[in-house]
């Protein structure tokens, strides 16, 4: 910028009536400067001869020249500013298609920065400089760029739109009420935009809830997919494990069928040779009696054969083979009686497989569980580690916070089910009496309670040292084959499952089905009472070890 520009301001280079740079300036006599076009036509328009801005008159109307040093001066500046122009253009961005060039520039289009809705042209950043820096374009309505800015324009009076009918739901210009749109309601544009802006607003809050909502499913729907690719695995891998079994199993009966069929070939063609060899021995006693009985017919000898006759004539010691035979084995029952027995093997391995592999599923969801002091009753006794308890002959002066057991000796674990599925086992070994499960995190704890699901309760207990029960609505009474030394406990929280287990057996003890969950679910433990110390062994939270 030229030392004039370091001078002056760009506004005193502007004519305050066209608000663009002087063209050939002239001054007033009270020293105001003018385009020489625009205060010639200013005064042509008027009646009157007076500044038009300081209003100062004059009587007769001034002989104006053009103002030689100060026209130098707006050249320099005119000059200067083309070439910021041209410079800053450069630096800007050209308009690419799709956005909206500038009106202004020439030869390249630069990116329009505002459009203006008053002088209805869009502007790049340099030439926009006017609207931000002149008092008279800076009450002009500046927008984001647009096009087509003559659909800003009303069609039928070529006015600006600036007002907005409700009845029509349209804009109009200042004519429109007083011709086509009489008695309808008319409102300003921006108090009509800043309503519907609102609208939208809460459109836009509305579009936001729906996007986080199936977000959301997305999330729900990954999760499914991401269980059911796991389900698919562990089943296939349980699947590969029962059949290889079984298949073991299959072939240790075929194994044993056939040992069996060929020891009872062994056994009969053992016999038939046991036949064979008698005959035999028979056939050569017969023979030799033959041989002595035609050595004495031919010998002619009266008194030998006379002596003889007694013994030859006696029949040798030989058994009646008549009824005698050897009977190939009937294998028929013996495939049968193998093939009963293999459906019994079969049956047991598989129910014994099955519950295994049923077992090893729920497994693989074990987790953490450590009890929380602050839930338990005061007869408690809990280990350091928070993995142990017991039933203590004397209750301990605690804190009754509402957290914590007052009337029964329970305890909670600080950890809680509310999603997923969940694992845990729990070692009762030594214990004619216990119970365990899960409970509502809201169940109530400072007095009497009915332990049922409808009160919060998933529990089986353990009463006399064989009498096992499920309190469920009515209680099940359990009948097992031999009480569990460790027992394990599944949530399912979507499917609404609590399933309990007898671990060494890997078998099914009880499940709570056919419900839903509708708050956060926690691990429940009960020593009971320490009865002489006939129940004083404690519950153990065991860790969790699949078994092969």
């Amino acid at each position: 910028m030229s030392a004039v520009s370091c001078l002056l301001s760009e506004d005193q280079f502007r004519c305050s009536i066209c608000l663009d740079v002087f063209t050939d300036p002239v001054s007033t006599p009270c020293g105001h400067n003018f385009c020489m076009n625009c205060i010639t036509k200013h005064w042509s328009s008027y009646y009157k001869c007076q500044c038009p801005l300081c209003n100062e008159a004059f009587t007769t109307r001034p002989d104006l020249r053009v103002n030689t040093l100060f026209s130098e001066m707006v050249v320099q500046f005119r000059q200067s500013a083309q070439q910021k122009a041209s410079s800053s253009s450069s630096e800007q961005q050209e308009s690419k298609p799709g956005e909206v060039p500038c009106d202004v520039c020439t030869g390249t289009k630069v990116k329009a920065l505002k459009s203006c809705l008053v002088c209805l042209a869009s502007y790049c950043e340099t030439h926009l400089e006017p609207h931000l820096t002149a008092s008279r374009l800076r009450r002009h309505q500046l927008v984001d760029p647009v096009e087509n800015l003559e659909g800003r324009m009303c069609t039928k009076h070529d006015k600006p739109l600036e007002l907005f009918c409700k009845s029509d739901q349209t804009c109009v210009c200042m004519l429109c009420p007083a011709l086509d749109h009489k008695m309808h309601k008319i409102v300003p544009l921006k108090e009509e935009y800043e309503e519907k802006n609102a609208e939208l607003g809460m459109k836009k809050v509305e579009l936001q809830q729906m996007i986080q909502k199936r977000q959301l499913k997305i999330q729900v729907f990954k999760h499914s997919v991401k269980r059911i690719k796991e389900n698919a695995y562990m089943e296939v891998a349980e699947s590969v494990r029962v059949f290889t079994s079984l298949k073991k199993s299959l072939d240790r009966g075929l194994n044993k069928l056939i040992k069996t069929i060929e020891e009872e070939q062994k056994t009969t063609q053992k016999q038939a040779e046991a036949f064979i060899r008698e005959l035999e021995r028979e056939i050569s006693e017969l023979k030799k009696r033959s041989a002595e009985l035609e050595q004495v017919s031919l010998s002619g000898d009266h008194v030998h054969l006379l002596q003889s006759f007694p013994y030859l004539n006696a029949n040798p010691p030989t058994e009646d083979w008549t009824d005698v035979s050897v009977q190939p084995p009937s294998y028929e029952g013996t495939v049968v009686s193998a093939l009963l027995q293999l459906e019994k093997n079969l049956s047991r391995e598989m129910k014994k497989l099955f519950a295994e592999a049923e077992l090893r599923r729920v497994q693989k969801f074990a987790v953490d569980v450590t009890l929380d002091p602050e839930t338990a009753h005061p007869e408690l006794l809990l280990s350091d580690d928070g993995k142990r308890v017991k039933h203590g002959d004397v209750k301990k002066n605690l804190p009754d916070n509402p957290e914590r057991f007052s009337h029964y000796n329970f305890v909670l674990a600080k950890q809680s089910f509310s999603s997923g599925r969940s694992y845990f086992e729990v070692q009762v070994r030594g214990k004619p009496k216990w119970i365990l499960g899960v409970v509502s995190e809201s169940v109530y704890r400072k007095g009497l309670v009915t332990m049922t699901p409808e009160a919060g309760y998933r529990t089986i207990w353990l009463r006399n040292g064989n009498e096992y029960k499920a309190l469920a609505s009515p209680s099940v009474p359990l009948r097992l084959t031999s009480g569990p030394q460790k027992v394990g406990v599944f949530v399912d929280y979507e499917e609404g499952v609590v399933s309990f287990y007898d671990v060494e057996a890997a078998a099914l003890i009880y499940s709570f089905t056919g419900g839903s969950f509708a708050e956060k679910l926690l691990p429940f433990f009960s020593p009971c009472r320490n009865d002489s110390g006939q129940n004083a062994a404690p519950l153990i939270i065991s860790p969790v070890n699949q078994k092969v």
